[in-house]
């Protein structure tokens, strides 16, 4: 595949708070995997995406779980 002008900006993570974060068509494809919250329990409250991003953050900077910025989910 060529870096010609369209690559690029589908491949452009510049808007994205993290360069890890998903974008929006990589969502697409793995929400379907995530299995739904369990009935008969408390509604979840916590933003699988979130989940996903914190989890790609400390495997793309090698940080601690602790170590995480705030703005991830707790």
């Amino acid at each position: 595949m060529p870096w010609d002008d369209i690559t690029r900006k589908q491949h452009n993570r510049d808007d994205l708070r993290y360069p890890t974060d998903l974008m929006d068509r990589e969502w697409a494809i793995l929400a379907p995997l995530i299995p739904p919250a369990k009935s008969g329990g408390r509604p979840r409250k916590t933003d699988m995406r979130e989940v996903v991003n914190a989890v790609l953050y400390i495997a793309g900077s090698g940080c601690q779980w602790r170590a995480l910025p705030k703005d991830f989910p707790p």
